[in-house]
């Protein structure tokens, strides 16, 4: 004997698009396919704005899935769960009965489940028998079966939204804070560059989003911040740009540098109260003062500056890095450090900086000796180069003979070595 499966609800409740949509999907559902009902429940979880089901509908609906005794949902009659609102409230969490009621119609009108009304609208299943259900008046679970791909892919994309959502917001935290500190730290360098416009649109970009912000304000909000940083990072490099000396730039001319025991440098001044007098050969030496120096000599001269390189020295940008945050650990202000590299230059400056921090302790103040020795420098009185000899004779143990300098001009004079007494510490 047939058993007839009722397709419409008990009462005044009406017939809707959805329930039909639901009851055809549940009938066009293969007999092989199962769905593992909590991991499906997860995915409806996951996408329940986008079915437009509440955090209720979903506790009643994982409610009637305890009913269902296996894990694997199958189509056929063993679907229909028919539990009483006394029992099926206490399982969802205790809801009251008209908020129970207001589930279960969003549930059905979501085509996530079918009503199979009996004849007087109660919920109740006929058995045979051997104790087999034969027919079931209740809630049935197909659509969960039948729809089981489409809300993992409905989950899948909300992930994806998340993720892309989260990624969006972490770089644009990180992109203001990248910004807002370079901005900061060439200020405080006196680096040249146009950072009021770049700060001024820093601040018209706004705040940190909102949690609410879409994903279509989140990449709007990015893409001007990565405009932004492309412009910070085009300033910051034509700033810390060190351009290397040719043979036309030494035109500057030579500067004599008296090799007498009586126009000895003193390294430290008078800022000790005693004198560091870095003695010469007999013969005097000519230096260009437009040379460059080579920085394979200076980091060998002075080596500590290293400490101080992220990624190590390879290049003239590499030292000049190095020798800003060396300055800021020696508690040489920027006023010392402008004036140093307006009488010097960057380079020369920044070899000065590795000089005083070779020497330690031997310098009670950085900050006063670096700005007298740019006032030498300014009266044409000082260069780096025998600062930098003394140094690495004193690292070489005065013994062995000077490397050969890369990097002289063509018949330039190579400086003598200083003779005599090294840096006294």
């Amino acid at each position: 004997m047939s058993q007839t499966q009722p397709t419409t609800p008990f009462g005044r409740r009406p017939l809707s698009l959805a329930m039909m949509a639901a009851q055809a999907a549940a009938k066009a559902c293969p007999d092989e396919a199962a769905s593992h009902k909590w991991r499906t429940f997860r995915h409806l979880t996951e996408a329940k704005a986008r079915l437009g089901i509440g955090d209720r509908a979903l506790a009643v609906l994982s409610a009637l899935l305890s009913f269902h005794p296996e894990t694997a949902l199958v189509p056929g009659p063993d679907l229909v769960v028919f539990p009483s609102n006394r029992e099926l409230s206490v399982r969802a969490h205790g809801p009251s009965p008209t908020t129970l009621r207001r589930a279960l119609t969003q549930l059905v009108e979501a085509g996530l489940v079918i009503r199979r009304d009996s004849p007087n609208g109660k919920r109740y299943a006929r058995r045979g028998e051997g104790g087999q259900i034969e027919q079931a008046f209740g809630f049935d679970l197909s659509p969960l079966v039948a729809r089981a791909g489409e809300f993992e892919g409905l989950a899948t994309e909300v992930r994806a939204a998340a993720k892309a959502r989260a990624v969006l917001r972490e770089e644009i935290s990180l992109l203001r804070r990248d910004i807002g500190k370079i901005v900061a730290f060439a200020r405080e360098t006196g680096m040249s560059g146009a950072w009021d416009a770049i700060e001024e649109q820093l601040q018209g970009a706004g705040a940190m989003p909102s949690r609410s912000a879409g994903n279509a304000v989140l990449a709007e909000i990015a893409e001007e911040l990565r405009d932004l940083r492309a412009a910070v990072d085009k300033c910051l490099a034509e700033s810390i740009e060190f351009q290397k000396m040719d043979a036309s730039e030494s035109q500057a001319g030579c500067h004599h540098q008296s090799s007498k025991p009586e126009s000895s440098q003193n390294l430290e001044g008078d800022l000790r109260g005693q004198e560091a007098e870095i003695g010469m050969g007999p013969a005097e030496s000519v230096v260009p003062v437009s040379r460059a120096l080579p920085l394979r000599l200076v980091v060998e001269a002075c080596p500590d500056i290293t400490a101080y390189a992220r990624h190590g020295i390879g290049t003239w940008r590499d030292f000049l890095g190095a020798a800003v945050v060396a300055r800021a650990s020696l508690g040489i202000g920027l006023p010392a450090w402008t004036m140093a590299v307006e009488a010097m230059g960057e380079e020369q400056a920044a070899v000065v900086v590795a000089g005083i921090l070779q020497r330690g302790t031997a310098i009670a103040a950085p900050g006063a000796y670096l700005r007298d020795l740019a006032g030498k420098a300014r009266a044409g009185r000082f260069s780096a180069w025998p600062m930098v000899m003394a140094l690495w004779r004193v690292r070489q143990g005065n013994a062995m003979p000077l490397p050969a300098l890369s990097g002289a001009l063509p018949g330039a004079t190579t400086p003598t070595p200083f003779s005599g007494s090294a840096v006294h510490a």
